[in-house]
């Protein structure tokens, strides 16, 4: 199964309809991979909570709908990384304040209407898996303060040379909750696809947690971070392919790049035999 993770780059002053085109346009070019995937929030910005508003849609709007021709276009799954979903309803609230979303009147969970929210898209353009962040993180602010939790595990089939290969989606900080992991491992996954927005200065924890949640699950892990400088946070870059046993396949730096590895399928159930720990589990 070949992969490719594209690090985008970007900064404050492009826009977003520039983005979309230039996203759109870097999934053109990886026709050979049987899954594409985007990091988490690029539409947006992951630390721009004031760009969220202006950059909320719904999943038939014109981002994911761009990113639809794009699969279709290159012949290929994507992971279109995240955007902000927002209902109609939360939009036309996000109207009546300019779009900004830190001046919306404080709303408990259950009543914002707006997620984190990442899409997956088949050959044929169609969306074949939506996953909302179920962990957000701030601490209070950011996304717990604006967005809403997501609450279901997502797995999703892709077919590749006539086998069915089990994708589980996470997304950025889903990655320091291992609990997450194995009920996505519990479902049938075989490869791990995590989409991030992660900062500069934690990295080498982005690097660790990857590493650890393919090593003790035994899957394979394509973990796509941003590079750049947005918001005043510069990006952790450093995307990475991982193999079932943690062995780095391919791994990006801290500029934009396009990484691709072909991952073996069959190795990864051959690992969990050789070394049959997920056997051992008692609790």
């Amino acid at each position: 199964m070949r992969i490719s993770g594209i690090q985008l780059a970007y900064d404050d002053h492009e826009t977003l309809e520039d983005r979309v085109v230039r996203a759109a346009d870097l999934v053109r070019t990886q026709h050979s991979s049987d899954l594409i995937v985007l990091p988490e929030l690029w539409p947006s910005s992951g630390f721009g909570y004031r760009n969220w508003g202006a950059a909320a849609q719904t999943l038939d709007g014109p981002i994911v709908t761009a990113m639809r021709a794009a699969a279709r276009d290159t012949g290929t799954h994507l992971h279109m990384g995240s955007l902000i979903e927002g209902t109609p309803e939360a939009l036309e609230r996000l109207a009546s304040v300019d779009h900004d979303v830190k001046r919306l009147p404080e709303l408990p969970d259950g009543e914002r209407g707006l997620w984190n929210t990442s899409v997956l898209i088949d050959p044929a353009g169609d969306i074949v898996a939506v996953y909302r962040k179920i962990h957000r993180f701030g601490f209070g602010n950011g996304e717990p303060k604006l967005l809403e939790a997501g609450s279901d595990i997502v797995t999703a089939p892709i077919e590749v040379d006539g086998r069915t290969v089990t994708v589980g989606l996470a997304t950025c900080y889903d990655l320091r909750f291992p609990e997450q992991f194995r009920a996505l491992l519990d479902a049938g996954t075989e490869v791990f696809v995590v989409p991030a927005a992660w900062p500069a200065p934690r990295v080498d924890h982005w690097s660790l947690l990857a590493r650890a949640r393919a090593a003790e699950d035994f899957c394979a892990m394509v973990a796509v971070n941003t590079a750049g400088f947005h918001a005043k946070t510069p990006m952790g870059g450093h995307s990475v392919i991982l193999d079932a046993s943690a062995n780095v396949l391919a791994e990006a730096g801290a500029d934009e790049s396009i990484i691709t590895a072909d991952i073996d399928i069959e190795a990864i159930h051959s690992r969990r035999t050789s070394f049959p720990a997920l056997d051992d589990r008692r609790l």
